[in-house]
């Protein structure tokens, strides 16, 4: 069973990460562990230590009255963007929980986005807030939205008992 640790996604990664289809199904995996996330339908192009490129597909479900993708899918995809490169980023004896977001909309957003974020590499479980941007781009690399996330990074406590 795949761990939403930084181990465990990294190591599904490397076994999926080679093409399109496992790249799918490393993020319905995801989504089953983050319903809510998982819901939004966004597929992971790139997972590093410290990085993730995401991709969300613009369909009726993500739209809004306007005919563009809804501010809320935007905040989400921005999250998942953050969360999944914090997690990446930090050693499996650690967890990251978020503490606030703040997304600001740029631009309408249409047609298939990309999702970036990225963090230095952290090193200890010590626990500390770790800010994190996410950018959207629209398919002519176009920023449509940032996303200002902090995440605060600890001790895994559920580790800890184990």
């Amino acid at each position: 069973m795949i761990k939403l640790d930084s181990e465990g996604l990294l190591k599904a990664w490397a076994f999926v990460g080679g093409n399109a289809p496992g790249r799918l199904l490393l993020s319905r995996l995801i989504g089953r562990f983050i319903p809510y996330t998982g819901s939004l339908g966004a597929v992971v192009e790139t997972l590093e230590r410290g990085y993730t490129k995401l991709r969300l597909e613009d369909r009726r479900a993500v739209r809004n009255h306007l005919g563009s993708i809804h501010a809320v899918a935007l905040a989400n995809l921005g999250e998942f963007a953050t969360g999944s490169a914090v997690i990446t980023a930090i050693p499996s004896d650690a967890r990251a929980i978020l503490k606030s977001l703040r997304a600001d909309y740029l631009k309408k957003a249409r047609g298939t986005l990309t999702a970036e974020a990225r963090v230095e590499p952290i090193e200890s479980s010590e626990r500390r807030e770790v800010p994190v941007r996410g950018e959207i781009k629209d398919a002519a690399g176009v920023v449509v939205a940032t996303v200002d996330a902090v995440w605060v990074v600890g001790p895994n406590k559920a580790k800890d008992k184990a």
